[in-house]
């Protein structure tokens, strides 16, 4: 027997596995890496997180990467040379984590890749019948897996999309095995580039669940503050919007996209939540004077009420009253209080971050792809039905060290 695979064989039989989680979004801050102890699996599954780091992207990292980042027409040897060049990336960035933390490599069981998104693209806004839901993620594992020598998996999404699913959101799988509990009604809202929240029903059956993006979350806010302050990569605590007032009439008109009247579940990127969605907005709205803290204002909430109206559809069609159920927040949206505070006087049900589950929410989505690794390995079967947007499928190819 090959002795990689003789390997895996040993690993999937451990009581607790060493498995990296590494993660790097749409908003390309940098990469997120969390060394977790999983032990079990399905809904026996236990994380303990041991090692967190953000290791934040140069501007040369950045810059590389918005060259093929969500555009139509690209040069396409750079993005051959880049899915190397991420991978390589990446795994000295693991390389350099390990040695920090005093950690040999050969203690490390598995490392789950998810890769950094350059294109996803839904049937639904490519819009060509014979071709069907397509995602890409760079950062190619086998690069990843020589030269760290640790086992990879990589390209989750791909799987999804072949059982049915349009790639996205994933957080659902690692949200229902970590996150359900009996006798509790819980929204996991994360709200990064883009925002989608998974809904855990109280009974905890897996074909209740559901899952679905909402549209923008941070995107917008983040391209329009660069914009206006190019020091800047994000309005920090929201200050510059607090300033601002809401432009109704803009408001009104980014909220009349197609998007937003599709029906649930759907997925989106910045294929469409981009500079040229808004600027066509202002253009219409003859606008395109509009102040920076107002026009900042006027994004914040639209992240705040396509969200909340998203969350009420879902609740609504549960028959249970908001009430009853509990927002956790994760991701960079849950850190603007601006947001946080339109959210909640949309929504009357009690907010918590899901740091109150024991898992950060900062780590969350790279824990969340570790916890995915470990269900390919060691898990089983576990059935969401038949219902659009969760196809019951293990995900992650596997990349060997030699």
């Amino acid at each position: 027997m090959n002795k990689n695979i003789s390997a895996l064989f040993e690993i999937a039989q451990k009581e607790t596995r060493k498995i990296i989680g590494l993660m790097s979004g749409t908003s390309l801050d940098g990469l997120d890496i969390a060394l977790c102890a999983i032990s079990g699996a399905g809904e026996n599954t236990a994380v303990k997180i041991l090692e967190f780091e953000t290791i934040s992207y140069t501007e040369d990292i950045k810059t590389e990467i918005r060259k093929v980042f969500a555009q139509k027409t690209i040069d396409f040897q750079h993005l051959a040379l880049l899915n190397e060049w991420i991978g390589l990336l990446h795994a000295g960035m693991v390389n350099d984590c390990l040695q920090k933390w005093n950690i040999p490599a050969h203690e490390v069981d598995l490392i789950a890749s998810h890769g950094q998104t350059v294109l996803h693209a839904p049937k639904f806004l490519h819009q060509q019948e014979k071709f069907p839901n397509a995602t890409l993620q760079i950062g190619d594992g086998d690069h990843i897996a020589v030269k760290t020598g640790v086992i990879t998996l990589s390209d989750f999404r791909q799987k999804h999309v072949a059982g049915g699913g349009e790639g996205a959101p994933l957080a659902v799988y690692g949200d229902y095995l970590l996150f359900s509990k009996k006798g509790e009604n819980r929204i996991m809202l994360n709200m990064g580039g883009i925002a989608n929240f998974t809904y855990l029903p109280a009974s905890q059956n897996a074909e209740e669940v559901f899952v679905t993006d909402t549209g923008t979350a941070n995107t917008l806010m983040d391209i329009f503050t660069k914009h206006f302050f190019p020091e800047k990569s994000y309005d920090k605590d929201a200050e510059i919007a607090q300033t601002g007032t809401v432009n109704q009439i803009l408001l009104t008109e980014l909220k009349s996209d197609t998007f937003f009247q599709k029906s649930f579940p759907k997925t989106i990127g910045q294929e469409l939540f981009n500079k040229a969605f808004v600027d066509l907005a202002l253009a219409k709205t003859k606008l395109e004077n509009i102040s920076a803290p107002d026009l900042l204002a006027t994004l914040t909430r639209l992240s705040a009420e396509t969200i909340a109206e998203a969350i009420q559809f879902v609740v609504k069609n549960t028959g249970t009253p908001i009430e009853e159920f509990t927002v956790y927040m994760s991701g960079g949206g849950a850190s603007n209080p601006l947001l946080v505070k339109w959210l909640k006087e949309l929504l009357s049900c009690p907010f918590q971050k899901s740091d109150d589950l024991g898992i950060s929410g900062d780590a969350k989505e790279a824990v969340l792809f570790a916890v995915l690794a470990n269900e390919t390995v060691a898990g089983g079967d576990y059935n969401f039905g038949t219902k659009k947007g969760i196809p019951s499928v293990t995900m992650g190819k596997i990349s060997l060290p030699s």
